[in-house]
């Protein structure tokens, strides 16, 4: 049994923008608790977090890193997420581990792109959150102007729970004290706030401080802990991560109020009768989610992080995965601390463990037989892309291995092969995202890869409708011929709803065992598309008559009836293609907005509104087909000197306009014929 109990955990992710510190505040951590014989740094490429050799080369995190400390007699168990916007993955998949997020701020860059984000995909998920502003040492942070902007993006909720002071190099605790001389604001005031939104969390605190203008510091103490699960409190920390400032305050305060499983966010386990709150008790039935894989970059083991919900696990437990009946032994219990994997006798409800060698995926619950769902938080559709393939065709099924151990470790990294084009396509966050998961391939498993813009995944479809279209597929030879004959009327289907096959004859017009061939031969020309290549969507083919031969009508015969049958019906259909339509945020400097807005118009795209952003930033939310954005990136950081970037996520299909569909057509049309000479 480890030595302490559910209600001594403390889960807690560090997640904001990139550079603002949260791994050097991880390396701080790891130091001052005697975890570390010295402070590990990003900029000498000795940290603990970073370790593997694309992070050390990039000097940024590309993918979360697990450790755990003990502070006051509690377990803290720590998540620290990459910040880059492309990485953004496994920092959320990190949500699904803790009950607090700490957004880490920089005091010099300000409230960022990934700040809002993860700020807000944290409280979406009902999570409570903490914030730490470092770097208060830098010569141009303003540590003051930044928390204003804090509660104006974030509401009056947040609220300072110290205040830097001696020009940064100490902090000055609000929350026990009504007094001190820090580097601006003033502690009683801070104090009184601090107050105010603890007892508006606890009915029995607000109705004892309305009488008697006061609660006891016992009970404001037990109070915080509930303040910040329900997120009426969201404390403000300072630190100087980098020399060790705030960083035993900040700990000290994560120990005694961030909420342990049980008095913070409660996971849902939906099953096929309905929700069930998990019960965070290790005497409960075991149910844990998987919420990180990663890959030992020496062995190539994999390791998957699970957070215990109810229950506890052994070596020798006995589990299952998801629906599977067969259970199995987890074997070793991994309690990760960076790179390193050392082993523990018991995981209790509460806690992270790590398994090894297991085939299991992000999200995947595995349970002592309760099988059902827990929910994760929400991933953005990886929607930037890049075909790739193997300078050498030998090593085609070496990239297809790999990329597939990258999608299990990345939730929003996708590769696939289109069925429509045949390409190998790899799709992600972003520009960024791709190239490092490229790099990674090539110095892992040395594998290198040819890579080119991706065809952009059109749909067909059509507007109007036809009826009696006949087509008879008559074929002899010196033995047995085929012949089929069918009548087909199209129209178009609800947006969305995909394809209907509606048989409507009555009588004996086709045999009932042929019926099926008529819609296997147009479901595979609808693969194939018609107009110009493309997957037809959204059709509705009723088979209205035909005729069968005694001995010449096959499965074949129909197949290649129907098939034909469709293709003339769709070109009578007024046809047109459907191209994605993507939601786009765009973060800029505000004197970059007028040109930004005027080259997503030229790019087709719809602005949907602006928010002004405290920092001089404006975020404009636009509609852009995908084929116009497909260079985005270069364009973007061309017009805003490299400050800008955007978002985006498949919104919808639309139809194309009639001269770009008509490009659209003979582009497919000399591309069929090249390939033909060929």
């Amino acid at each position: 049994m480890p030595n302490y109990t559910t209600a001594d955990i403390r889960n807690i992710a560090l997640v904001g923008h990139g550079g603002s510190g949260k791994t050097t505040l991880g390396d701080a951590i790891l130091h001052l608790t005697g975890v570390t014989s010295r402070q590990g740094s990003v900029a000498d490429k000795s940290s603990y977090l970073d370790y593997t050799d694309e992070e050390k080369s990039r000097g940024c995190s590309i993918d979360s890193a697990v450790m755990h400390v003990a502070v006051e007699k509690k377990e803290i168990n720590i998540i620290v997420t990459p910040g880059a916007p492309d990485f953004i993955g496994p920092a959320i998949a990190a949500l699904a581990g803790v009950e607090t997020a700490v957004c880490v701020i920089s005091a010099v860059a300000g409230i960022e792109v990934n700040t809002r984000r993860m700020m807000e995909k944290a409280r979406e998920f009902g999570l409570g959150r903490m914030i730490v502003i470092n770097k208060i040492d830098a010569e141009n942070a303003n540590s003051e102007e930044l928390v204003g902007q804090i509660q104006e993006s974030f509401g009056k909720a947040c609220q300072p729970f110290n205040l830097p002071a001696g020009g940064g190099k100490s902090v000055v605790d609000c929350f026990a004290q009504a007094d001190g001389k820090p580097d601006f604001g003033d502690v009683a005031a801070v104090h009184s706030a601090l107050v105010d939104a603890v007892v508006e969390a606890d009915e029995a605190l607000m109705e004892e401080y309305l009488d008697k203008g006061s609660v006891s510091a016992e009970k404001l103490a037990a109070g915080v802990s509930k303040a910040i699960a329900s997120g009426s409190l969201v404390p403000i920390f300072f630190t100087n991560a980098r020399d060790a400032v705030g960083v035993n305050e900040f700990l000290a305060a994560v120990a005694r109020y961030a909420p342990s499983p049980t008095a913070g966010k409660r996971r849902v386990l939906k099953t096929a009768e309905g929700e069930t709150p998990l019960d965070p008790n290790p005497a409960a039935p075991f149910v844990a989610q998987v919420v990180k894989i990663t890959g030992d970059p020496k062995s190539n083991i994999k390791y998957s992080l699970l957070r215990v919900h109810s229950g506890s696990i052994k070596s020798d437990s006995q589990i299952l995965i998801g629906d599977e009946r067969r259970g199995q032994r987890p074997g070793a219990l991994h309690k990760l601390q960076g790179a390193e994997h050392p082993e523990i006798d018991q995981a209790i409800a509460g806690d992270l463990v790590a398994v090894a060698r297991l085939d299991l995926k992000i999200g995947n619950v595995v349970h002592a037989g309760t099988p059902g769902e827990i929910a994760m938080p929400t991933f953005p559709t990886p929607m930037f892309a890049v075909a790739i393939e193997p300078k050498s065709r030998a090593d085609a099924d070496k990239v297809s291995g790999a990329l597939a151990k990258y999608t299990e470790e990345d939730p929003c990294f996708i590769a696939e092969r289109d069925p429509v084009t045949h390409e190998l396509v790899i799709r992600g966050v972003g520009d960024l995202h791709l190239r490092t998961i490229l790099s990674r391939m090539a110095h892992q498993f040395k594998l290198e890869v040819d890579t080119k813009p991706p065809k952009i995944p059109y749909r067909e479809t059509i507007l109007g409708r036809v009826s009696d279209v006949e087509y008879t597929h008559k074929k002899q030879t010196g033995g047995a011929g085929q012949f089929g004959r069918v009548v087909i009327g199209l129209e178009p289907n609800e947006r969305g709803k995909g394809y209907e096959f509606i048989d409507e004859i009555f009588g004996g017009a086709i045999d009932l065992s042929f019926r099926p061939s008529v819609d296997k031969g147009i479901q595979a020309q609808m693969k194939e598309g018609v107009l110009a290549g493309y997957p037809v969507v959204d059709v509705k083919v009723h088979l209205t008559d035909g005729k069968t031969h005694p001995v010449d009508s096959k499965d074949i015969a129909f197949q290649i009836a129907g098939r034909e049958a469709f293709k003339i019906a769709f070109m009578q259909c007024k046809p047109v293609l459907l191209e994605p339509i993507v939601n786009m945020e765009v973060t800029v400097p505000q004197e970059s907005v007028g040109d930004i807005t005027g080259d997503l118009t030229r790019r087709r795209g719809r602005t949907q509104g602006q928010d002004m952003l405290p920092g001089g930033f404006t975020v404009i939310k636009a509609q852009v087909p995908l084929a116009e954005v497909a260079d985005y990136h270069s364009r973007l950081s061309s017009i805003t000197g490299g400050r800008g970037s955007y978002t985006m996520e498949l919104s919808h299909y639309e139809v194309v306009p009639g001269n770009v569909q008509q490009q659209i057509i003979e582009q497919a049309r000399k591309a069929k014929e090249e390939a033909r000479g060929h």
